[in-house]
Formats: structure tokens, sequence, C-alpha cells
């Protein structure tokens, strides 16, 4: 019972990806020319909370084994 929602969990997600990403066509209404959202540098402190948030982790771990 456990490896078949596994299962249907991993085809979920597996599957829910065409949908989440999908582009529609233009509809009435829609600009030519869409505006994007900019990548600024807040990228870098998220990834380094990231990699404290890990190392933590792994040393929490570690005391637990």
């Amino acid at each position: 019972m456990k490896n078949l929602m596994k299962f249907y969990l991993l085809a979920f997600v597996l599957f829910s990806d065409f949908v989440v990403f999908a582009q529609g066509e233009g509809g009435v209404g829609e600009e030519d020319d869409p505006t994007y959202a900019p990548i600024n540098g807040q990228l870098m402190v998220l990834a380094l909370v990231g990699i404290a948030y890990a190392i933590y982790t792994f040393r929490n771990y570690k005391k637990i084994v």
C-alpha cells in the first residue's frame, strides 16, 4: 500500500510539471511584450542560507547516529 501511494505521488509530481509550466496562447487584451521578473542579487543570500541549513542538518544528523 505504501509503495502504491509513493508511485501515485511520484506520478502526480512528474505529470503536473507539464501543466504548471504551460504557456497559454495570447488572449484578448494581453500585451505583445510581457514584462519579466528580474533576477537580482538576493539569490546569493538564498544560496548561502540553504548551504548553512544543509550544514546544520548534517551536523544534527551526525549527533543522532
